[in-house]
């Protein structure tokens, strides 16, 4: 019961490592808002662990006030934001992805982060308290080819979460992110382009502990990070990516 007490948003949270995260969080005593924009399959994950849910656009200003508005209205307060609601562009050469497919990577991956801050940080300064979690990726550390505007939307992520700790943490605000390698989630594919065993024995080859990452690998950090237990822990991109960055 490591969140006994805590409410925590998650975004991205009807499947993949966002589900992971909601699961384990409500196991470990959190109330949990599962914000996606997959408004049925959110209430479907808020049901099973008895949650919230809640329909969101992160990459829309309106839409994240009304989600931290229902949240407010809910509990009063908002003691954890998991911004892990992510998606990427199909792998191709970095002068071919188009501008639409730019604008939503960058839209989604950075431009949330700001909005979930600009919503949620007035709030927890007013409580001296909160922990932010802003989930990354290997890919902005070691890019891969041909996933280049994701690989830098990763990277700005990263940097994101430095810049927010290091500002935040007088106000008792601590901001961390993880960085997951490839994983069995519904994005999985589109990193590959295609799902074949080849091309996962081709991913796999460059994970020296020789598998992908799973909903329980990122569920597991991010608790620890996330709880008091990691209370002297800000500004920290811990890579949860089975050595792939060796």
């Amino acid at each position: 019961m490591r969140l006994e007490g805590k409410t925590a948003i998650i975004t991205g949270a009807a499947s993949g490592f966002g589900a992971g995260i909601a699961r384990r969080f409500a196991l470990e005593g959190a109330q949990v808002m599962v914000a996606d924009l997959n408004g049925a399959a959110a209430q479907s994950v808020a049901d099973e662990i008895g949650g919230i849910a809640c329909e969101v656009d992160v990459s829309r200003d309106a839409s994240v006030k009304a989600m931290v508005q229902a949240a407010q209205v809910a509990w009063g307060r908002i003691d954890i934001l998991v911004n892990n609601a992510g998606t990427t562009h199909l792998p191709k050469p970095m002068d071919e992805v188009t501008e639409e497919e730019f604008d939503r990577v960058l839209a989604v991956n950075a431009k949330s982060v700001y909005l979930g801050a600009r919503h949620i940080v007035p709030l927890m300064k007013s409580a001296g308290t909160g922990a932010i979690l802003n989930v990354a990726s290997t890919a902005g550390v070691s890019p891969r080819p041909n996933l280049s505007w994701y690989n830098a939307s990763k990277g700005w992520m990263i940097t994101a979460t430095r810049a927010m700790a290091v500002e935040l943490a007088p106000m008792g605000i601590r901001v961390n992110a993880i960085n997951p390698v490839a994983g069995e989630t519904p994005l999985l594919k589109s990193f590959m382009g295609q799902d074949t065993p080849e091309i996962r024995a081709k991913f796999l080859a460059t994970i020296p502990l020789g598998r992908f990452s799973t909903p329980e690998d990122m569920a597991n950090a991010a608790l620890f990070l996330c709880s008091d237990e990691a209370s002297m822990i800000t500004g920290v991109a811990m890579e949860v990516d089975g050595g792939r960055c060796i």
